[in-house]
């Protein structure tokens, strides 16, 4: 392609996002279909640690102790959250598994609003997560939400190496 050509893509993406921002954020269901966006998501927002692929996605969908919500805007995916019930009788506790929000639609909220779907999906029990020690912005989210710092995981992140806090909100 040429540098015209790759200059009127760029432009047709921005205004295809500009359209979109006008457009209210859905949250729903996430299906298989979603799979790929999501992985595609992943390699953006966690390169270096070991992003999941697609298959990933659909083994986590297909399990019924697994609950996932996408965010949409029109038709395009722009974040995706996931939680699993741990244990199989009650009183149950709860594992977030995943949240992402493409760096495009960040700081709108939608990552809260994912967060708060999850949260209602436990209905009240306590849930854990692991979040990089150095992603300031989720940790705030976290904490807003009631999430205490209750351990350190070195090196949870295997390919970079990186150290996770896991985080506890108590049950409600």
């Amino acid at each position: 392609m040429t540098r015209a050509g790759d200059d009127a893509e760029r432009r047709d993406e921005e205004e295809r996002r500009m359209a979109l921002d006008l457009e209210p954020v859905i949250l729903g269901a996430l299906t298989r279909a979603d799979a790929r966006r999501c992985a595609e998501l992943e390699a953006v927002l966690f390169d270096g640690d070991d992003p999941w692929p697609a298959v990933a996605f659909e083994r986590e969908l297909a399990s019924g102790r697994n609950h996932y919500v996408g965010a949409r805007i029109g038709d395009l995916l722009v974040g995706y959250a996931g939680i699993s019930r741990l244990g199989r009788v009650a009183l149950f506790e709860y594992e977030v598994h995943t949240i992402g929000v493409d760096p495009a639609y960040q700081g709108r909220g939608i990552g809260r609003r994912l967060l708060e779907e999850l949260l209602e999906f436990a209905d009240g029990g306590v849930v854990f997560l692991e979040v990089r020690t150095d992603n300031e912005a989720a940790i705030g989210l976290y904490r807003s939400v009631g999430f205490e710092q209750i351990g350190l995981r070195k090196r949870y992140y295997r390919v970079s190496g990186a150290d996770a806090y896991t985080m506890r909100r108590g049950a409600q």
